[in-house]
């Protein structure tokens, strides 16, 4: 039965609990789901324990975050499978270190410009390994100063290029974390393409041979953007997974647990690749 493999939780920067998120996928007839929190796989260790009582599969995953050295660009990496997960612990600490100085500073430059405390904004990133931008819209909201999450408050603090409280993080290499995680032993699989102009460097990554998969269904697909991951993905024999990309309510794109999915086929090529790996 399809599986959606990009859910998040309140780990990272999801608004719904793990036990929430199963529940949620139970009620959509969804038999296997894989919980992919940013740079961590605490939820999905947890979520695998909690999907055993409520019998759904739950595959242990990670959305890793990086920039392409050569062009600068932001690129997210699925990881699954991975057999040896401790291998990856110092990867994850870095990033989470790196995104966790750039929150405080964000943080001191939102409660200059607006009525909110350093505790509000604090309290709705509780259970998660970091504070989000989402978790400081969510105490804005609560506050009264603004009421969406991605509207013009948003833009006028957190725009790459002249956001007021915006606190560029520095992510690792793509490369390097592509080869981290297959000597973890997991499988890579570049995430919605559709997204930071992600298509010339998912082609040249494919082209050395680095990935083992392509997010081909997302929500935030335009028109032919599917069409090109597919393309992408045949012509370097990629498995061709799919998403909800799922964050509750913290999402610009507001969607369902299940609303993109992976067919069976993929998902075992994806574990045959992981077992190959292994070897």
């Amino acid at each position: 039965m399809p599986a959606d493999l990009h859910c998040h939780t309140k780990i990272s920067d999801g608004s719904v609990s793990i036990e929430e998120l199963l529940q949620l996928a139970k009620r959509k007839g969804l038999k296997t789901v894989a919980v992919t929190d940013h740079d961590t796989f605490a939820g999905a260790i947890r979520a695998k324990v909690y999907g055993k009582r409520n019998e759904i599969e739950v595959i242990p995953g990670a959305e890793f975050s990086t920039a392409d050295t050569e062009t600068g660009k932001r690129a997210h990496i699925l990881c699954y499978f991975c057999s040896n997960t401790d291998r990856l612990e110092g990867l994850c600490k870095h990033t989470s270190d790196a995104r966790r100085r750039a929150s405080l500073v964000m943080l001191q430059k939102v409660i200059h410009l607006y009525p909110v405390t350093a505790e509000m904004i604090m309290r709705r990133a509780q259970g998660s390994t970091n504070i989000y931008k989402q978790h400081v819209m969510h105490a804005l909201i609560d506050a009264g100063c603004t009421d969406e999450f991605y509207g013009p408050v948003y833009r006028k603090l957190f725009d790459r290029k002249v956001g007021l409280a915006y606190s560029a993080v520095h992510y690792p290499d793509t490369r390097d974390v592509i080869k981290r995680i297959h000597d973890a032993g997991g499988v890579t699989v570049f995430a919605h393409p559709c997204l930071y102009d992600g298509f010339p460097l998912l082609e040249k990554l494919a082209s050395e041979g680095l990935l083992d998969g392509v997010e081909v269904n997302h929500p935030c697909n335009k028109e032919d953007d599917e069409e090109k991951a597919r393309a992408i993905a045949q012509k370097y024999h990629l498995a061709m997974t799919g998403g909800s990309d799922f964050h509750g309510m913290y999402t610009n794109h507001r969607t369902e647990v299940g609303a993109c999915l992976t067919e069976d086929d993929q998902i075992e090529l994806l574990k045959k690749r992981a077992a190959a790996l292994r070897k």
